[in-house]
């Protein structure tokens, strides 16, 4: 999970109105255009979990789920592009029981990383140092989203790879200055940064503060 930066609405969805229309009357041709605004957004990742989606394995996810609030039906900033899994993301969260979304990190408007920490086994917790009320919405995150569970074992087979990677570097900021190894480590954390999982990575390869 990690910050998004949300563009411009689709032109499409002036076009429904809640109490005008259902999510059903939506057609693919417009879907594919919130699609095309969606991946602008988050890339070709989940917004939750950042594994890499495919067409045939995602879908539009209501942040505030519109069973529960149809007047966000149609809202832009209430959309994002969620991958198909029913035990992680969108679909996990849709079937709980209900909770405050206030309590949910969202990623468009914080930054996750202030809240949560990824570990090289795949775990992710929240940080050590929040507040009361920050420590309670990040591990309603990971619950609601159960970032943890089976993602768990597929982000730790993703960051196996950068298990060396992470290791030299740690060589390399002891045995030199800052200056002549950062920029090498920031290149690399460039290079990642559109990967599934690349919060994750660049936690594995740079010093964090442990989790809980």
């Amino acid at each position: 999970m990690h910050k998004l930066h949300r563009g411009e609405p689709p032109t499409c969805l002036r076009g429904y109105r809640h109490g005008l229309n259902n999510w059903s009357e939506v057609s693919q041709f417009d879907k594919n255009s919130i699609w095309d605004e969606l991946l602008a957004m988050q890339g070709d990742r989940c917004a939750y979990c950042e594994a890499r989606i495919a067409p045939d394995r995602r879908h539009i996810e209501h942040f505030r789920q519109k069973g529960r609030d149809p007047t966000v039906t149609f809202v832009w900033s209430n959309l994002f592009g969620s991958c198909n899994r029913s035990c992680s993301c969108g679909r996990h969260k849709d079937c709980a029981e209900p909770y405050a979304p206030a309590d949910l990190i969202k990623p468009d408007e914080e930054d996750p990383e202030d809240y949560l920490l990824f570990s090289p086994d795949g775990t992710v917790s929240p940080k050590n140092g929040l507040s009361d009320k920050s420590d309670h919405r990040a591990a309603e995150t990971i619950r609601l989203f159960n970032l943890n569970g089976p993602l768990r074992q597929i982000r730790f087979t993703e960051l196996v790879g950068y298990k060396q990677t992470a290791e030299y570097f740690a060589e390399l900021s002891h045995q030199f200055s800052e200056d002549e190894w950062l920029p090498l480590l920031q290149e690399e954390l460039q290079a990642t940064a559109q990967l599934p999982f690349s919060t994750a990575i660049k936690h594995m390869m740079t010093p964090q503060s442990p989790g809980r």
